[in-house]
């Protein structure tokens, strides 16, 4: 097992891009949601996933069944992966995008107390936790503008639920057997239990399903299964597995802000100055976690 060091320059390279990846993902659900509902979506994106990587697994000629400790904390992974894009999906029944990415993006807050907690090697500094915490305000004060519409109780606190499940499943992959396993096993838990259970949650809600597979659909559901469930994430469990994770999840702070200017650049949104500064508060708070520490 290697060591876990703070991320190099490539290592900063492949989020900044990982975060962009995610970030155009936030245009090709709203182009899918014109033909598919929100949870099958997710459902739909697992399944072909879920495929993608056992031919990847298969190809590579990676082990998958030998005992390692992993299939309970695997399995509980896949659940809450399952469990945190559907309070994503319902609370944006219930309240606009901005709030949902406010009250999402106190995940990272979380990841790193938990870290911090519960695993040794993710400690963190002063200036490590202020950077947090300016990156966090950063995105606050970006979607500032969408809070006071349409608001409700019961999307904020699905947001903070999706957060919370998000948070904690990144403590349990760094602090349990999945920290051992392969980038791929690990991943594998987590979009075959999702493949699994978010159809038939679909249907128990009542959504509509499929309505119109359109060329676009398609084109942004296959965006968000080979792109982003099947190759995004095999790299970011990949980084998971070289990198403090305490150091990558705060780059996920950069995901809405790519989404924002994807937004400005391909659907014609309009970009604030006040979007532009918090913009430099996240970059600054992302600079003071990486930072080196005084130990080091």
């Amino acid at each position: 097992m290697h060591p876990r060091t703070p991320p190099g320059p490539a290592a900063i390279a492949l989020m900044v891009l990982l975060c962009a990846v995610w970030g155009f993902q936030q245009i090709t659900v709203k182009v899918a949601l014109t033909g598919i509902s929100p949870i099958l979506q997710g459902g739909v994106r697992s399944v072909i996933a879920t495929m993608l990587l056992l031919g990847w697994v298969y190809w590579r000629g990676l082990p998958l069944f030998q005992r390692d400790g992993s299939l309970f904390p695997g399995l509980l992974a896949g659940f809450m992966f399952a469990l945190e894009f559907s309070f994503i999906f319902l609370g944006l029944s219930y309240t606009n995008a901005s709030r949902m990415v406010v009250f999402l993006y106190t995940a990272p807050c979380f990841t790193v107390l938990g870290l911090h907690w519960y695993v040794a090697g993710e400690r963190l500094e002063a200036h490590h936790w202020l950077g947090v915490g300016l990156a966090f305000v950063g995105i606050a004060f970006a979607f500032a503008d969408g809070w006071e519409q349409g608001g409700h109780w019961i999307g904020d606190v699905c947001g903070l639920l999706a957060a919370i499940v998000w948070a904690a499943t990144t403590v349990l992959i760094r602090a349990t057997p999945l920290a051992r396993i392969s980038a791929a096993k690990v991943l594998l838990y987590q979009l075959g239990i999702s493949a699994l259970v978010m159809p038939p949650l679909s249907w128990l809600v009542g959504e509509t399903g499929l309505t119109a597979l359109t060329p676009a659909v398609l084109l942004a559901i296959a965006y968000q299964a080979v792109i982003v469930a099947f190759a995004s994430y095999l790299i970011w469990f990949w980084l998971l597995t070289r990198y403090l994770a305490n150091r990558l999840i705060v780059f996920s702070f950069l995901t809405p802000l790519f989404g924002v200017a994807f937004g400005v650049l391909l659907l014609a949104e309009r970009l604030s100055v006040a979007f532009g500064l918090a913009a430099l508060l996240v970059v600054a708070g992302i600079g003071l976690v990486n930072a080196p520490s005084s130990k080091a």
